[in-house]
């Protein structure tokens, strides 16, 4: 009877106790709230996070915010970047590397009218290109370096697509995810949609990094967040979006609904997600050799020096490995 009271009493003070506390973790994306970014938002409006023992803030981002700053002075824990994200901050000093990347492939595109003979991405060497300022220093690089494009073609990009639509010889950079969506509804013909990533442009996207003190300091914690991350963008790919569709038209409703699924459609349909190594080593995943070749291309550009260790960009610890 004794034993039996004091289990009683052990009982209603575990369920009288709080939850254990989740860890908290702050997150920034690169944009405002979109479908590119459907796996975190699944993640978390499903309670992924929770489960994993997060209590997660996904920041949204802007063209004045610096995310890298903020993740390289500790005001976020971890960011949401691209290849070139933790190759600068190597390169300027910062210990930070890259830990997972889910867009296999970048949605970057270069964006022509139909008819006017662009077919190919050969097809716009010497033809003036509106490129805005920060990819300028990005894949604008990579075009010079591998397919001979000069600074010469070069206009200015104001992130507006009003200069493109009123003139039929116009070319800009776009998205490949709403390319057909945003330009197209206001064309007589859909616009020709040149996806970088088809010719060599290998840059890993929708990535997550963290600084090299917060990885030693949290590794369960990273890993916890890479693998909630993981599964929610397998059930986005698998088409079960609705939860993180709902989370992010709250935020930004701009587009609807028909927006979001066009752009779930154009991921799914090019492998930017589940295509390329994911397809074999599972969603998130990176591998030396592309690291590797993706430096090598930017250090013939002029864009990093080849004493940089490009292995200090990024680590493979938080991924399955073949």
């Amino acid at each position: 009877m004794v034993r039996l009271t004091a289990l009683l009493a052990t009982l209603a003070a575990l369920a009288a106790s709080p939850a254990l506390a989740l860890d908290k973790v702050s997150f920034g994306l690169n944009w405002v709230p979109e479908a590119e970014h459907c796996g975190f938002f699944q993640a978390k409006a499903t309670g992924l996070y929770e489960r994993a023992g997060l209590d997660v803030e996904l920041r949204p981002g802007n063209p004045n915010v610096n995310m890298p700053l903020l993740v390289a002075l500790g005001e976020l824990d971890m960011g949401m970047g691209s290849s070139f994200t933790t190759l600068n901050l190597v390169a300027k000093g910062i210990k930070a590397r890259t830990v997972a990347a889910f867009f296999q492939k970048d949605p970057q595109t270069l964006v022509a009218h139909a008819g006017q003979g662009v077919a190919r991405l050969e097809d716009l060497k010497g033809r003036p290109i509106m490129v805005g300022g920060f990819s300028r220093n990005e894949f604008w690089q990579f075009l010079k370096a591998r397919y001979g494009f000069t600074d010469d073609q070069l206009r200015p990009f104001a992130y507006s697509a009003a200069p493109f639509l009123a003139d039929k010889r116009a070319v800009q950079q776009g998205y490949i995810t709403e390319d057909a969506a945003l330009l197209g509804k206001a064309l007589p013909e859909p616009p020709v949609s040149i996806l970088l990533a088809d010719y060599g442009y290998d840059n890993y996207a929708t990535s997550i990094f963290a600084t090299e003190a917060f990885i030693a300091a949290k590794p369960k914690l990273v890993r916890a967040f890479v693998e909630a991350s993981r599964k929610g963008w397998e059930a986005c790919m698998a088409g079960d979006y609705e939860p993180a569709m709902r989370a992010v038209l709250a935020l930004v409703p701009a587009g609807g609904e028909d927006l979001f699924r066009f752009k779930m459609d154009q991921m799914k349909r090019r492998g930017l997600v589940d295509g390329g190594d994911a397809a074999r080593l599972g969603l998130g995943a990176m591998t030396d050799a592309r690291w590797r070749s993706f430096f090598d291309v930017m250090t013939q550009a002029g864009l990093y020096p080849v004493s940089l260790d490009v292995r200090q960009a990024y680590t493979l610890d938080f991924l399955a490995q073949p």
